[in-house]
């Protein structure tokens, strides 16, 4: 069996922009599970934009896989943050890029004038916070989707 194509559901590439608080859940509920290296972050201080390459489950996706009994898929999808001032992370050991992060969800914390933090909650109580001077993602997927290595939806106990 070879990997899925947009082409096959005749969509596109995901392409998602937040600029306000209200834009952020979107983004969130698509990196749900979403899992990376810790090799796959890099936070360029001079151009103040910190990019993670995602392996991201095809939640949109999903009914539709279910439907026509077909396997699950991922894509590797760029989160890009712009305007980022500072990151401080937690429960990520720095230096070991084997390490498997996945991402929980993102919350903004808003501060005065439009600044804030985001942060990105991952399992195992790791977490990555950016400040930044205003809320500024995207989320691009960069590959065509691929047959989930597990071929299960993931899932969280109660």
């Amino acid at each position: 069996m070879t990997d899925a194509r947009f082409e096959d559901g005749g969509e596109t590439a995901l392409t998602l922009l937040a600029q306000s608080p209200e834009d952020l859940p979107v983004i969130s509920a698509l990196l749900q599970d979403a899992v990376l290296p810790a090799s796959e972050i890099r936070w360029d201080r001079t151009a103040r934009k910190l990019a993670l390459l995602v392996n991201r489950f095809r939640w949109e996706d999903r009914e539709a896989a279910e439907r026509e009994g077909r396997p699950y898929e991922r894509v590797r999808s760029l989160l890009v943050i712009g305007d980022v001032q500072r990151v401080v992370s937690q429960g990520i050991t720095r230096g070991d890029a084997d390490t498997v992060l996945s991402i929980l969800s993102l919350d903004w914390q808003p501060a005065e004038d439009g600044t804030g933090r985001l942060v990105l909650v991952l399992a195992g109580d790791g977490a990555i916070a950016a400040e930044v001077e205003c809320l500024d993602l995207s989320l691009r997927d960069v590959t065509r989707p691929y047959i989930a290595p597990s071929r299960k939806a993931p899932g969280h106990p109660d």
